[in-house]
């Protein structure tokens, strides 16, 4: 068994032998079966695509969570050692549009849901040859004959059993979000995949004059830096502890931050008039800036007060459009300001902006900045340079957009989930109170919708009539409550066509 070794070491042949040792002799095999009866420790590989291939981050992760199931097995737990294979997601999608010769989703939906999600199945398995090497020459213990792989009705119930779960314990809710938006791919991005892909880029922000209601040439003074979103103002802020001034310029008068007024109109004449503080303007009212009808059915066009405007830049009034940005959203719930979205899914204005309908919305700043010109309403531009997101997939400009999304609330346990931290052996010990503390201090309910094809379809169904909401938690129960003979696949269409008769209602899939 044992060979002498020769001072003259090749490393790569030493590994390679004993790799071919393991294997032969069922090393890994036996190491699980060994402790058979032992307590039992669980681990899951966190299943990376299997149509993509392995690069150096996934040899750094592999060798980091082997270090862990070895431990555990040295200490005389049996440890399963799951491998997974992840097949859902955007990522499978892009791949077959490639293939197929098809852009975005209103090309899918035409070439058809069906076929679609066939070929996405068809194309999961495309590097699973290259990841078993890879994980066989790093010395990666993992059963990689029985994996677990996300696009099975096994693991699909799994995920619908935790959501009844949640939902039976009213954890489980629908409501809007802001959230940063591809319109190219209609879908959301999480954080981590915006941080891929931000770009410096060069525009034009606007300082505009919305007119103040019931007086002739006196205007809030505004600056914006997105023009695209003016068509869905619904109201105005202030900071209500900071001062704001009225002043005259050039037979017009101005209200804005005092502290910027200086900047603003450096080189001209102007005259103060008044000084008052920002929460002396709430409730303030304004005429709306455009004539478009943008169904606005609750009290709108009127100054509203919070905290998140500074004085650092731009003139300390900010306008606001609840469906486009997460601070807007919040003021708006906050005074109950109409929702008003007038840019479609695909970023595209709505058939309300008449002039600018169909226009890809950033686009339209240019339009929109002349015909604020035209209309007496521009006070001036200012060229800016920041850091914005694209879409690291299709390199679209992202939109911070609402999307009506079923949510998780994890903010409802936050308590709880401060507690299990607190209770782990951190290593390093920092970690409990820095970065895992610091994220669970400020944790946020959980989106959980993505609106697209290839993925864990989310088993609720709401009543048509009444609204209420059922959630699925198996195959079973699906089968049952849809009355289906025989089996169903699940995934989109399929799942979609399922209702649910009850007494008190007929249930239509939602999301």
């Amino acid at each position: 068994m044992y060979k002498p070794v020769d001072t003259n070491l090749n490393f790569v042949e030493r590994e390679k032998e004993v790799l071919a040792f393991w294997k032969e002799n069922g090393i890994f095999e036996k190491s699980v079966k060994k402790n058979e009866g032992g307590p039992e420790f669980s681990f899951y590989d966190g299943p990376p695509t299997a149509n993509g291939k392995p690069h150096i981050g996934h040899i750094l992760t592999r060798v980091m969570k082997d270090i862990i199931p070895r431990y555990k097995t040295m200490k005389g737990y049996h440890v399963l050692r799951k491998a997974g294979w992840d097949t859902h997601g955007l990522p499978v999608e892009l791949e077959v549009e490639k293939q197929l010769g098809i852009d975005g989703k209103q090309e899918i939906e035409k070439y058809g849901i069906e076929p679609f999600i066939k070929k996405c199945k068809e194309s999961v398995f495309k590097y699973t040859d290259e990841w078993q090497k890879m994980s066989d020459r790093i010395g990666y213990w993992a059963d990689m004959k029985n994996p677990y792989i996300t696009y099975d009705d096994n693991y699909i119930e799994s995920v619908w059993w935790a959501l009844k779960q949640m939902a039976d314990k009213g954890l489980l809710y629908k409501g809007y979000k802001i959230q940063p938006y591809c319109p190219r791919c209609g879908t959301a991005l999480s954080s981590h995949e915006v941080a891929q892909g931000y770009k410096d880029v060069e525009e034009t922000s606007v300082f505009v004059k919305f007119p103040v209601k019931g007086r002739d040439n006196a205007y809030f003074l505004v600056w914006t830096t997105t023009p695209w979103t003016l068509p869905s103002n619904v109201a105005l802020c202030m900071n209500g502890k900071e001062d704001y001034s009225e002043i005259e310029c050039d037979g017009e008068r101005y209200i804005l931050a005092d502290a910027l007024v200086e900047k603003l109109f450096d080189g001209k004449d102007y005259t103060k008039i008044s000084t008052k503080k920002g929460k002396d303007y709430e409730y303030a009212q304004y005429e709306p800036l455009f004539d478009y009808d943008c169904g606005v059915d609750k009290k709108a066009y009127y100054v509203t007060n919070d905290g998140y405007v500074t004085l650092t830049d731009g003139s300390g009034i900010v306008h606001i459009a609840p469906a486009f940005g997460e601070d807007d959203s919040r003021v708006g719930k906050k005074y109950d300001l109409p929702f008003v979205q007038m840019v479609d899914e695909r970023g595209r204005f709505k058939a309300a902006i008449t002039d600018l309908a169909g226009v890809f919305c950033k686009d339209g700043d240019k339009e929109i900045i002349k015909k604020l010109k035209a209309e007496n309403k521009l006070f001036k531009t200012m060229r800016f340079t920041h850091s914005y997101p694209f879409c690291w997939r299709c390199d679209t400009p992202l939109l911070y957009y609402a999307r009506s999304t079923w949510f998780i609330k994890v903010t409802a346990v936050r308590d709880q989930l401060i507690k299990s931290c607190n209770s782990v052996n951190w290593m390093p010990d920092t970690i409990r109170t820095g970065r895992m503390g610091n994220f669970l201090e400020n944790v946020i309910d959980w989106g959980i919708s993505r609106e697209r094809y290839w993925g864990t379809p989310l088993p609720i169904w709401v009543c048509k009539k009444c609204g209420k909401v059922h959630v699925v938690g198996s195959k079973e129960e699906l089968k049952r409550l849809g009355h289906i003979d025989g089996d169903i696949e699940l995934h989109r269409p399929y799942i979609d066509a399922v209702r649910m008769r009850r007494r008190d209602g007929a249930h239509s899939r939602s999301a």
